[in-house]
């Protein structure tokens, strides 16, 4: 390679949902780009071992739960015993995964981005090194390498019994007792698919409530939801550790001062992700992680060393990987000149189980914290006409609207199809709408999304289907 062919005016170390999209919105404002990354497929976390094939399980498991328990009272009759084909289940999984990322590189290619496979690492004055090895210079370098898992100092995994999300999703076998540690996103929707399949699954969560950071409401709504499923959930509850206990692995744990012992042939911990900047060489051009490992930037996305940027997990705000896609094309669009953007007030966040958690904006609790005299408005799925036909009937719509604007201030789903309905909700966050707006925007019926209407007026008392 030429000189001229290894100098840039962007590269991108790390091929996940921020960097590809980066790198992507670089090369269209018609900047000579690099992607740096060490894995063969792109897509980060996000296509290979996470957001992707976690979906592709979830649609498959809601399936063999309708055919094995649900389908009869639905007047669907199944002739023969309903079982089910792991290998075939994984390998649709795997199909999915390949076709995502192979149309992540044909986009790459197309836009005529070069592509460095390889571990990057800094070296100072825009240089970058593939593997050890000098292999390219850029005047502007973004940092895109995305989390990791965390792990438990006193329960290490191992890749087996005690594993994270990137086994969880490729099981050999129904584990016959699973125990997920952490109530999140992960945990919650990994064990959900586990215990369609058939699993034991017990959940134990350190904090009061499961799927910390969504509304009290929303919360408690989805524990009774899952319990109804049959996981066991247990929260205000402390991991210690794990022991043997008759020839076979126990989770131990506290709950109200006294220890309890869970059975597991598999362990799913799934405790959160950490920035992950393992041998980026950060060190080399003057970076500092804070205590937690992110790095600091500003508002323009710049860190500490002149011509380095970074975005996604590995700076402040939530890891998502539609976050880290809005902060590359806003970091793209400010290195060519132009004008980038992310309101951060408006970013969704979204558990994918059935019935499915969305919300964005402020929760009831954290609006009062902030002083902020509020109007909520709640309209329940039991009386929404096609939630009723669909045996959806699960959930709830929550606006939380400001007392002296209107304006809407978060918006909180549960429900079958939250992921897709809330976004009618940051649309009009985002242009800074009203309760009575969501209330006076028509929507088709029967519809679940019709809930978010009713739920707008019912800021002001005025939904026509509750009473």
């Amino acid at each position: 390679m030429s000189d001229s062919d290894s100098q840039f005016d962007v590269a991108v170390i790390g091929g996940g949902p921020g960097g590809y999209v980066a790198a992507i919105r670089c090369a269209q404002l018609g900047l000579k780009t690099a992607l740096v990354e060490k894995r063969k497929a792109l897509g980060g976390t996000c296509l290979n071992v996470g957001c992707i094939p976690s979906k592709a399980l979830l649609h498959t498991s809601e399936q063999f739960e309708f055919a094995a328990h649900n389908a009869a009272a639905a007047g669907v009759e199944i002739d023969g015993k309903v079982s089910l084909n792991l290998k075939t289940v994984m390998d649709k999984k795997d199909k999915v995964v390949k076709q995502l990322t192979g149309g992540v590189d044909m986009l790459v290619k197309k836009r005529g981005i070069t592509r460095f496979e390889g571990h990057g690492k800094l070296l100072g004055e825009g240089k970058i090194a593939v593997d050890d090895k000098e292999a390219l210079s850029a005047t502007n370098i973004i940092l895109a390498t995305g989390s990791a898992v965390v792990d438990l100092p006193f329960l290490k995994q191992d890749g087996e019994t005690i594993v994270s999300s990137d086994q969880a999703i490729a099981f050999d076998s129904v584990p016959e007792n699973l125990v997920v540690i952490g109530a999140g996103a992960i945990g919650l929707e990994l064990g959900s698919v586990w215990a369609r399949y058939g699993s034991n699954v017990t959940v134990l969560e350190f904090l009061p409530n499961i799927a910390a950071g969504c509304d009290t409401d929303i919360s408690k709504l989805l524990e009774r939801s899952f319990k109804k499923q049959g996981l066991t959930i247990h929260t205000k509850t402390k991991v210690t550790g794990a022991k043997e206990i008759d020839g076979k692995l126990n989770v131990i744990a506290e709950k109200k001062g006294k220890e309890i012992a869970v059975p597991a042939d598999k362990v799913l911990v799934a405790v959160g992700r950490k920035p992950y900047t393992d041998g980026l060489g950060l060190e080399t051009v003057g970076i500092t992680p804070d205590q937690r490992g992110f790095i600091e930037i500003d508002d323009h996305f710049k860190t500490s060393a002149a011509g380095i940027f970074a975005i996604g997990d590995i700076v402040r705000g939530p890891m998502l990987a539609h976050k880290a896609e809005e902060e590359g094309v806003a970091l793209a669009e400010m290195i060519a000149g132009k004008a980038g953007h992310v309101n951060y007030d408006v970013i969704p966040n979204v558990i994918y189980t059935e019935p499915e958690v969305a919300g964005v904006g402020l929760t009831e609790a954290q609006a009062k914290e902030k002083g902020i005299a509020i109007k909520v408005g709640k309209f329940p799925l039991q009386a929404n006409g096609r939630a009723i036909a669909s045996d959806a009937t699960d959930g709830v719509v929550k606006i939380i609207a400001c007392a002296e604007t209107d304006k809407i201030l978060g918006g909180h789903i549960v429900a079958k199809g939250a992921s897709e309905m809330i976004s009618e909700i940051v649309t009009h966050m985002e242009y800074g709408g009203s309760a009575e707006d969501l209330g006076r925007t028509v929507h088709a019926h029967p519809t679940i999304s019709e809930a978010i209407k009713e739920a707008g007026l019912a800021v002001d008392g005025a939904a026509i289907h509750s009473l």
